[in-house]
Formats: structure tokens, C-alpha cells, sequence
């Protein structure tokens, strides 16, 4: 077992049960000409993240323990977008149109693809998921099950939508949450501000946080 200095209070892991998810590091939301600048954000309060995220994923992969990486992503027939959530807002390009990138967050398309510095390697798991949360119509609990995985350590973004929705959804089906704080953001860092402090609040409601340094000790500590 490996303990992380967190708040509210420490988490204790066991790395054989443990897996790392990486929520949405997609072109599409970090890079300039992608669905998150088509509405008016500044993606690069994302793009800062990038490297804390790939030390993260890196601390996994040294150790040999489960990565897993999402991304909010459709069918070319977007049968699987409701049009509620494809007419909302205003942005300049809508889900299913044709961007700099490819048709925008339509699984495939070069703008769906996980940033560069993040992609996935050999024998990590990628879950294409059409919602805000990666359990919902998607094969992620069932997979968690069969690798006998209880703790999630989360990472990426944005903080209060798909990585705070995830959290909740894995807090109701019984997983022990961490956030990594500096591998998390969102366009509106107050935001994110508030979204931390929803998952720790009352006695970690919904999980624990803690910087990626508390990690990186622990795990070296334990050896």
C-alpha cells in the first residue's frame, strides 16, 4: 500500500489495484483551431498541464500500472449525439462540423486524436465515450471489474465537467478517487478552484486531491 499526502486526508493505494485515468487530452480541446477555441476559450491554460500529465503517465508506465485515456468522441452519423447537446451555446463550429482538425470531436478525425506528448502506448486502454462521464455507454466499469481495479487516480480535463462527472460517477459505483491537481485544468480557473474543492469537501466526498508531487514521493518512498 502507498500513502499520498492528500487532502482531506491521506490516500492509501495499492498499486496492483490501481489505475490512472487520463480524461480528454485531445487535440480538439487543447490545441488552437479545436472545438474548445470554437467556443471562445483559451486553450492554453490546458496545453500548460501537458507536461505534469505526461511526468503522471510516465510515473504509471515506469511501474507497469494500468493507463487509461478518453476521449469525448462520436459516430460519423453522430447517432450518438443527442441534438440538445450538438445546438447548445453558440460556438463558430459544432459538434459534427468540419474544423481545422476534421469534423469536430467525431471519432476518427485527427482533432479527436490525443495530443502528441500524451498518446497512448502498446497495451493501454482508450475509452471513446459520447457523454461527459467515461461510464456512461461505455465499456469502462466492465473493464475496471475484470482487472480487479478499486482506487482511480485522475488526470485531465476539464476539471468540473468530464473529469468531475467521471469522479462522482466512479464514487457511486464504489472506486476510491484521487485527483492530481497540477494534471487537471479547465478554461476557467475558478472553475476549477471550486470543482476541487466540491471532491474534497465534507470528509472527501467525492475523493481526495493532491499535487503531483505527493504522488511522485509516495511512490518513491514505497520502493
Amino acid at each position: 500500500m502507498i500513502t499520498v499526502a492528500a487532502e482531506p486526508f491521506p490516500y492509501p493505494f495499492p498499486p496492483e489495484r490501481t489505475a490512472l485515468v487520463v480524461i480528454d487530452m485531445q487535440r480538439d480541446f487543447i490545441e488552437p483551431g479545436g472545438f474548445g477555441e470554437t467556443l471562445g476559450n483559451n486553450v492554453a491554460l490546458l496545453d500548460a498541464i501537458v507536461p505534469t500529465t505526461a511526468r503522471l503517465i510516465g510515473l504509471f508506465r515506469e511501474h507497469g500500472w494500468t493507463v487509461i485515456h478518453t476521449r469525448e468522441s462520436h459516430s460519423a452519423d453522430l447517432a450518438d449525439c443527442p441534438p440538445a447537446k450538438r445546438l447548445r451555446g453558440a460556438p463558430s463550429l459544432k459538434i459534427g462540423d468540419v474544423g481545422p482538425m476534421g469534423r469536430i470531436l467525431v471519432r476518427g478525425e485527427p482533432g479527436n486524436d490525443i495530443i502528441p506528448a500524451l498518446a497512448p502506448i502498446a497495451g493501454e486502454i482508450i475509452i471513446d465515450k459520447p457523454g461527459k462521464g467515461a461510464f456512461y455507454a461505455t465499456a469502462l466499469g466492465d473493464i475496471l471489474r475484470l482487472k480487479g481495479i478499486t482506487h482511480l487516480i485522475f488526470a485531465g480535463v476539464t476539471t468540473e465537467v468530464c473529469v468531475q462527472t467521471t469522479m462522482r460517477e466512479a464514487n457511486d459505483r464504489g472506486y476510491e478517487c484521487l485527483l492530481v491537481e497540477d494534471a487537471t485544468e479547465s478554461y476557467f480557473p475558478e472553475f476549477k478552484a471550486a470543482a476541487i474543492a466540491m471532491i474534497r469537501a465534507q470528509g472527501g466526498i467525492v475523493g481526495w486531491t493532491a499535487p503531483f508531487a505527493a504522488l511522485e514521493a509516495a511512490v518513491r518512498e514505497a520502493k
